[in-house]
């Protein structure tokens, strides 16, 4: 199974925690203090890193660094507008589609040529 598969599965798995860590206590803790807000989104976040430290060992293997990093940005992109809209009752916006083509762009010029290590 080439490297990417896992890799993108276990980011994907990541990003919902980071995402969950970084932006869901502005909902479910907006009236307690900062610091409760803080342990807890660092609590979600050991989560986040035990799946995203193993997906980067993994994507190495076979990816560059720039292509890892723009795929995780991608998904990190894939992962919030769902959860903006749908958990944070956010409305989705026609930017979130110009972001997404700006990606595609990014995806597309770290990934036309191969590199090596």
């Amino acid at each position: 199974m080439p490297a990417i598969i896992p890799t993108t599965f276990l980011l994907i798995a990541s990003n919902v925690f980071m995402t969950f860590a970084w932006y869901a206590h502005l909902k479910n803790l907006s009236g307690r203090p900062w610091y409760i807000a803080a342990l807890a989104s660092w609590g979600i976040a050991l989560f986040e890193y035990v799946l995203q430290v193993p997906a980067n060992r993994i994507g190495y293997t076979e990816l560059t660094l720039p292509q890892l990093k723009m795929l995780q940005e991608v998904i990190t992109l894939s992962v919030f507008v769902p959860f903006s809209v749908f958990y944070m009752q956010k409305p989705l916006k026609l930017d979130y589609l110009w972001a997404a083509l700006c990606m595609l762009g990014a995806i597309y010029f770290v990934f036309r040529t191969p590199d090596t290590q």
